[in-house]
């Protein structure tokens, strides 16, 4: 998965091949820094712990725990009333860290540095859910009940006990309001949530939903709200009258807009609600949100030691991501990745000369950094029908020089493929991976021929078959993986063989809108849900069951399905039959036959070729202050795993012997 010395050379021994206008003088430079930078040990292993459930303090024998000197001075219980009756041990990387410090993070990287606490959670495979807030859960044999069991007395960070109202309110209150949600998520319609006890609740459907479990772990946090909070700003709790006046007074049109707002932590009050997670909202203003350590926190570490290590967060809001890489490699932030992109890695290893600051190469876990999606539904259907024929699909593929995408880009470090499943899962097949990506520009001119795409008017460019124009508009937000300078080589490599595709950049609310209205011709975004642990509840890429704001490829289809046809368009039976599939791996609770279902659908995509991929499993810096420990040398990045979530970043604390002390 990640680069050996042999493959660094070997990408040496080839710059005299080199033909995409860097020089090679200038190549090699950057090479050999790279190389003496990244050195060549083994890859570390992690903690089998984090395979595994987490033990608890009375299974290891803890029977003394012990906080952070900085809560010394608070008016707060004794320890050993805020943690839970038998808390969760947490296994560091390597060593017991040490308290104290504040780490500096900026805008986007609350969500991976500290993450939430799901109910349940992912191991570090990718592939295995592990108990988290429960202690323990079962599925039912028909896959229609799920059955949780919280750990007793983990508290909010106000003292309030974690109980199963908690969930109730999210899923029967929120998730399955009208009001808020006009649309049920696919995932919990059809569902309720039934209280037990204080601890033991259960989501049930009129529909297997076996995988509600992969649901719980990777959003679960967003599953369960301080109920104690939120019914003091919902309409089923307080008159609508008295509502609406308080929202207005504090600035919100509507309860919904409050809630989100909160939950992403866009206002000052986002200070307000408690939180189960290792720090806390203190302080909401324009510019930086600052956390403090929770104090009733519910793990400790194999020594007793309330977690986190990590006194302090303090994230300041900066949107630019130049400036953004700029900070990391002068050693202004002590933890920076979602806002990096590979192309940062040169910048940022000659800031890690200065011993600020080290830089550590992860590995997204995209399927593909870059997806094209043409839109077999558009209203042309002279372009769409274009789209259906499977040549010319193919000759977009593989005009496209995915080797040379890779040394411009990647620097070599990324994996030319197409959208498929990660490695890590049990349908991978590497054969979906290579699928229609060798290049060969002269079967794809070939190809283009035979369809009658020639050049009438002798403009380099190819035109329909009836002598009229052909153009394709590609539209698409430049965010997260380098699709700029992606789709710049694409569309020089479509020019080469006759194929006019036009570029052009748009925002978030713009691809919302476009997407949902149908109105793009060719879009492009990134292959994450590619894991155990989100293909099987996700399968997007490879099947129409999804109509959303980031996919382009078939929203008629898609609504067709989610509607039982009421409304979009009947779809090819090949694509019934992709839907079908989904939906058989989505409801079996049988885990072959989900494996089996699953790798048919990723064949007819490698075979169909329904996305074009790019490259994929890519490099991610990941850029740490020098004195910042527990951090794992390498690790998968992306929105399947929640990032950091199976690091523990709980565990990870600042060595401050000799170092920056905050």
């Amino acid at each position: 998965m990640y680069a050996t010395k042999n493959a660094l050379l070997n990408m040496s021994q080839s710059l005299n091949s080199t033909t995409f206008g860097v020089s090679a003088v200038r190549f090699l430079t950057f090479l050999l820094m790279v190389l003496s930078c990244y050195g060549f040990a083994d890859d570390e292993t992690w903690p089998r712990a984090w395979y595994e459930p987490m033990k608890t303090a009375s299974e290891v024998g803890i029977t003394q725990f012990s906080q952070s000197p900085v809560l010394d001075s608070h008016d707060l219980p004794p320890l050993k009333e805020r943690l839970p009756d038998d808390p969760a041990v947490v296994v560091p990387l390597a060593e017991i860290g040490r308290y104290g410090g504040t780490a500096r993070i900026t805008t986007n990287e609350w969500l991976t540095f500290p993450n939430e606490e799901p109910v349940l959670t992912i191991s570090a495979d990718m592939r295995t859910i592990l108990p988290n807030l429960a202690e323990s859960w079962e599925v039912s044999p028909d896959g229609r009940r799920i059955t949780l069991t919280l750990r007793k007395g983990i508290k909010w960070s106000d003292g309030v006990p974690l109980t199963s109202d908690d969930f109730l309110f999210v899923f029967n209150d929120i998730l399955l309001n009208k009001e808020y949600a006009p649309v049920t998520l696919r995932i919990i319609e059809d569902g309720r949530a039934v209280k037990v006890s204080d601890l033991i609740f259960y989501y049930e459907f009129e529909e297997p939903r076996p995988l509600i479990e992969n649901y719980l772990a990777q959003y679960g946090n967003f599953m369960v709200f301080p109920a104690h909070y939120f019914r003091n700003f919902h309409p089923y709790y307080v008159d609508r009258e008295t509502l609406d006046s308080k929202l207005s007074s504090m600035g919100f049109i509507t309860w919904m807009a409050f809630y989100s707002a909160l939950r992403q932590q866009l206002v000052e009050e986002s200070a307000e609600p408690p939180t189960l997670s290792a720090h806390r909202i203190v302080q909401r203003t324009p510019t930086v949100v600052r956390f403090e350590r929770n104090p009733y926190y519910f793990k400790v570490d194999p020594t007793g030691q309330q977690l986190p290590y990590i006194d302090a967060i303090e994230s300041r809001q900066i949107d630019n991501k130049e400036v953004i890489a700029a900070m990391s490699a002068t050693g202004q932030l002590d933890f920076s990745a979602y806002e990096l992109k590979t192309q940062d890695i040169p910048l940022l290893k000659l800031g890690e000369r200065s011993g600020d600051i080290r830089v550590l190469i992860w590995n997204r876990l995209h399927s593909a950094d870059v997806v094209i999606q043409p839109n077999y539904n558009y209203d042309d259907e002279r372009l769409a029908s274009l789209y259906w024929e499977h040549g010319f699909r193919e000759a977009l593929s593989i005009s496209i020089n995915r080797d040379e995408m890779n040394e411009i880009i990647y620097f070599g470090r990324g994996t030319p493929r197409q959208v498929t499943a990660h490695p890590s899962s049990l349908m991978f097949e590497p054969e979906f991976a290579t699928a229609y990506t060798e290049y060969d520009p002269v079967r794809a001119n070939a190809l283009l021929d035979g369809l009658g795409l020639a050049d009438v008017d002798g403009d380099g460019l190819r035109e329909y078959p009836d002598g009229s124009q052909l153009t394709i508009t590609l539209e698409f937000m430049d965010w997260e993986t380098p699709k700029g300078i992606t789709m710049e080589l694409v569309s020089m490599y479509w020019r080469e063989i006759g194929i006019d595709l036009r570029l052009k950049i748009i925002d978030q609310s713009l691809q919302s809108a476009r997407a949902q209205a149908n109105e793009m011709q060719m879009n492009a975004w990134h292959a994450d849900r590619v894991t155990d642990i989100m293909l099987p509840i996700s399968p997007g890429w490879w099947a129409p069951i999804e109509s959303s704001w980031d996919k382009t490829l078939w929203n008629h289809w898609a609504r067709w399905h989610l509607t039982d046809g009421r409304l979009g368009t009947e779809p090819p039976a090949v694509m019934r039959e992709l839907q079908r599939w989904a939906d058989v791996m989505y409801t079996t609770v049988d885990p072959a036959h989900r494996i089996e279902v699953g790798k048919k659908l990723l064949a007819s995509s490698a075979r169909n070729i329904w996305t074009i991929g790019t490259i994929g499993l890519a490099p991610q810096p990941v850029v740490i202050a020098r004195n910042l420990r527990g951090v794992p040398e390498h690790g998968i990045w992306g929105w399947d795993n929640r990032w950091t979530l199976s690091y523990h970043p709980a565990t990870w604390y600042f060595d401050i012997r000799g170092d920056r002390d905050e």
